[in-house]
């Protein structure tokens, strides 16, 4: 091949054609075999080697490579060994160098570990040797082609359409909404699902550590990713950086897509000084929710724990939790409102339960039966008044 000038993909797919002609002739290959092999051919070369039928497998959630004879993957919300393997190291280190450099990210011995995205969206975390004890580890959650919408959650038993369109009047009239879960309860897909409430008019700004969110409907928006610092001199942008800057862009509503450490301070502050916002967080309940947003703020800013807990109580209106059970399923478990207010007993920041799931039973496949019931009507109105939208009376 001559590497002096670039060659395309069809040209690269003759080139495997001819050989695949000079290879076969005195052998006994079938039609099925010269095309699987083209295919192994194209993809070790240009595509991600094993990687990428996985990859392009719209079943698979999740691939995990640990070195190269261990590949793991999720399909259908149950996980398996795959009888596939790279070659060697220097193929599997080829490929991962390969997805970085994509997405202007740096890894290596002096920098082993890091998160990149591939092209399809698909979000991914590397972690090379030394600290690697079992060789490059490779880790693929792989997103929808096309972006979840609500209508799929509710035809996922996610949610029921009342709940859904109380949250979607939510999102319009501007509350600030945070989505908290475990790993894997599906938040950012929530998050992107939800985002599809948010008028068309509106200027956006999107503030993500790999850029997973799919907002589409909205002309007006800006995508900000995060950079890490790399052996070039290049200086690190945090969340926090992008926060800060986005507030000098006239937003009307800023996305995050998760919130983990100190950049909480900058969220909470834009929720408190009129900017809309929506984010996600990890957590099992939405109580616990709110101890872990108190310790990222200390993480950033030392304040009394009365203040702090002021200003999340004043900042966030709504906490979507979401969990997955233990069939598999992912569904809203409760909508919470903060009232806005401390109790005066324990100091702690008064949280109201809107809707919650309850499961009832579980048919003969083991799938889990239940509803959302409504069990406080939401008490601050103001924002639904300032938009001119009313919600479903429950008459509670």
């Amino acid at each position: 091949m001559d590497f002096s000038k670039d060659v395309d993909d069809e040209e690269m797919l003759e080139r495997i054609d001819r050989g695949i002609l000079e290879y076969s002739r005195g052998k006994n290959l079938s039609l099925d075999e010269k095309l699987r092999l083209r295919k192994e051919l194209f993809y070790s070369i240009r595509k991600l080697d094993v990687l990428q039928l996985l990859v392009d497998d719209p079943e698979i959630t999740e691939i995990m490579v640990n070195g190269t004879d261990h590949i793991f993957v999720e399909k259908k919300g149950s996980l398996f060994r795959h009888e596939m393997k790279f070659e060697s190291v220097q193929k599997l280190e080829d490929i991962i160098q390969q997805i970085v450099s994509k997405c202007n990210r740096v890894v290596n011995e002096a920098s082993p570990i890091v998160d990149a995205r591939l092209e399809n969206g698909s979000r991914v975390n590397i972690v090379l040797p030394p600290v690697a004890l079992n060789g490059p580890i490779l880790t693929i959650r792989r997103f929808p082609d096309s972006p979840i919408t609500m209508e799929k959650l509710i035809e996922f038993g996610a949610l029921e359409e009342d709940l859904a369109e109380y949250l979607r009047t939510l999102v319009r009239a501007g509350y600030n909404i945070f989505i908290s879960g475990g790993t894997g309860s599906g938040k950012t897909t929530f998050l992107n699902a939800l985002s599809d409430s948010i008028p068309k008019d509106e200027r956006v700004i999107t503030i993500e550590d790999n850029a997973e969110l799919q907002i589409k409907h909205v002309p007006n928006i800006v995508r900000m990713e995060t950079r890490n610092a790399n052996v070039e001199g290049c200086k690190p942008i945090s969340i926090r950086d992008l926060i800060k800057s986005s507030l000098r862009m006239r937003p009307d509503r800023i996305v995050i897509g998760e919130v983990r450490g100190d950049e909480c301070v900058d969220m909470l502050q834009a929720m408190n000084t009129g900017h809309i916002s929506m984010s996600t967080g990890h957590a099992n309940t939405a109580k616990d929710m709110l101890s872990r947003l108190e310790t990222m703020f200390l993480m950033g800013m030392d304040l009394p724990l009365s203040a702090v807990r002021g200003q999340i109580a004043s900042g966030i209106d709504i906490i979507v939790q979401l969990g997955r059970l233990r069939d598999k399923s992912r569904k809203v478990l409760e909508v919470c409102e903060l009232t806005g207010r401390i109790q005066e007993m324990t100091g702690e920041i008064e949280i109201k339960t809107l809707f919650k799931f309850n499961e009832t039973s579980t048919d003969d496949n083991g799938k889990i039966i239940g509803e959302w019931r409504c069990e406080n009507e939401l008490e601050c109105l103001s924002k639904l008044e300032a938009a001119g939208l009313k919600l479903k009376s429950y008459g509670i």
